[in-house]
């Protein structure tokens, strides 16, 4: 299952985590981002303990959305060794946010 995350343990399990982090920034009235929960749980359950792969809810957490200058959703924001590498807005397939992943594995 994807990591819940929140505006308070943001710091510490993204910023301060050297792994690869995609984070799902989502909403439950939004329909796009309810098409994107499988996807997250299929990357979640493939890459177990080799990145995090979370969601965070943007009406229960307001700050880390401000503090990243998020203006549409479902927005992809991908850390690396707690540094922001790239956000990616709107829907996206399985293999790109794969080939996301995987490229800052290497």
């Amino acid at each position: 299952m994807a990591h819940e995350i929140t505006d308070a343990t943001f710091q510490q399990e993204v910023l301060q985590n050297d792994k690869v982090t995609l984070i799902d920034l989502w909403a439950e009235w939004c329909g796009p981002c309810r098409m994107m929960t499988p996807i997250m749980e299929e990357l979640s359950k493939e890459y177990g303990d080799r990145a995090v792969i979370g969601k965070l809810n943007v009406d229960d957490n307001p700050e880390v959305p401000t503090e990243y200058n998020v203006r549409g959703i479902p927005t992809f924001l991908l850390f690396k060794n707690g540094e922001l590498k790239e956000k990616i807005v709107g829907a996206q397939t399985k293999q790109t946010l794969q080939n996301k992943i995987e490229a800052l594995l290497a």
